[in-house]
């Protein structure tokens, strides 16, 4: 039997309406209304389209949308002194600096000089550590993403197998933390790993974020098993002299054995943004003292 498909663009779109209803009722019962601020460095082209997708996005949920372009030559003191403007300003509630910066910034120091309140990517020391002992913390987009549909394919993922494949710390490390706050048993799996079909064959949930393109074949996965491929790798189709953008998993073999898969484009990819202003709202939220937005938060 052909696995579900769980259409990641229709639950972001879900998630953007819950966040769009935490707005109107903080705009209408408190007279706050959420800020995200997006600072770009350079011209890159697909960071070009990301934040610009972001601006629309916030907008459309109601909140604020404040964009910083900085050329590509601006002095890493420059781009600190304006995070710090951001972290003193009352009106915004999130600060995303979007990666990757120019070579001659350090994107760690530029990260962590990010208040970790309003550090809506999750990535500041702070937060990773908070995350990783259990703690209330602002969670990478993406990991949050996978959790909420997971969440919503199988209800309670207490007790359940999880594999990890890929050991980043913008998803693979986050990943695994927020599955074992759900009561799972996770094993993060990685390039050296040991006989890795056998280790994804056991597992339950499968969520491959390795960045090889189409790692994963049908014949590793447990029948029914639950699998999120967050990879988004562009390949040549010989046939057509054109490109066309495939997950970590095979798609096609996966599909015939899983329970549930999602697909490359339309399936993780749409919740990251959606994720995005989901924290945003529980930032704006904690800053000011009021309870947690719902079913947005891990």
């Amino acid at each position: 039997m052909a696995a579900s498909i769980i259409d990641g663009k229709a639950f972001a779109a879900k998630v953007r309406e819950k966040v769009a209803e935490h707005v109107s009722r903080l705009k209408a019962d408190h007279g706050i209304t959420p800020g995200l601020a997006v600072v770009l460095v350079g011209e890159d082209p697909a960071s070009q389209v990301y934040v610009r997708n972001k601006g629309k996005q916030t907008v459309e949920c109601g909140m604020q949308s404040f964009e910083h372009k900085l050329p590509v030559d601006t002095p890493e003191a420059d781009l600190l002194a304006l995070v710090a403007r951001l972290n003193a300003d009352p009106a915004v509630h999130g600060i995303l600096v979007q990666l990757p910066l120019p070579a001659h910034m350090n994107a760690d120091a530029v990260i962590n000089a990010i208040d970790p309140a309003k550090d809506v990517d999750g990535f500041h020391i702070s937060n990773v550590g908070l995350l990783g002992t259990g703690q209330k913390s602002m969670v990478p987009c993406t990991p949050l993403g996978c959790l909420m549909m997971l969440r919503e394919q199988l209800g309670s993922l207490s007790g359940l197998n999880a594999v990890v494949i890929g050991r980043s710390n913008i998803v693979g490390k986050p990943m695994a933390q927020l599955l074992l706050g759900e009561s799972c048993t996770v094993t993060i799996a990685h390039s050296r790993t040991k006989d890795l079909p056998e280790v994804v064959r056991r597992a339950d949930i499968v969520v491959a974020a390795v960045g090889r393109p189409q790692m994963v074949p049908g014949e590793w996965i447990k029948p029914g098993a639950t699998v999120i491929d967050v990879g988004i790798n562009r390949i040549d189709v010989p046939e057509t002299g054109k490109t066309r953008l495939v997950g970590d998993v095979d798609y096609d073999s996966c599909a015939q054995v899983a329970g549930a898969i999602t697909p490359v484009p339309g399936g993780v990819g749409p919740m990251t943004i959606a994720c995005l202003l989901a924290n945003t709202v529980t930032a704006c939220c904690r800053a000011n003292g009021l309870a947690e937005p719902d079913g947005l938060t891990a």
